[in-house]
């Protein structure tokens, strides 16, 4: 058996598609979306990336906001952290942030 979706081959008893999971057997609830670790550009003040942990670990903003500056001041991995984070994660879609609201 296949998937109709991806072709990926599928086992006898699978109620998912371990690749694209999308439901195989009647019946089987749809597999919730994973979250994804991105820079929301709605909610940005400097690049997003506080913004973008915030939302990922489902914490307040300003809580996050304020653990990453106390890691700048007190250690300064916060801002070596930061840069990278900003390099490494992406930007969110416009039509996923509409989608979020």
């Amino acid at each position: 058996m296949f998937c109709t979706g991806c072709g990926h081959p599928l086992g006898e008893t699978d109620r998912f598609c371990s690749q694209c999971g999308r439901p195989t057997m009647a019946g089987a609830t749809p597999a919730e979306p994973r979250k994804r670790l991105v820079r929301p550009m709605d909610k940005k003040k400097i690049a997003g990336v506080c913004a973008g942990f915030a939302d990922y670990l489902e914490v307040d903003l300003t809580l996050m906001r304020i653990i990453w500056l106390c890691a700048a001041i007190f250690t300064g991995v916060g801002f070596i952290a930061y840069l990278a984070c900003w390099i490494v994660m992406p930007k969110q879609e416009a039509a996923a942030s509409a989608r979020a609201v």
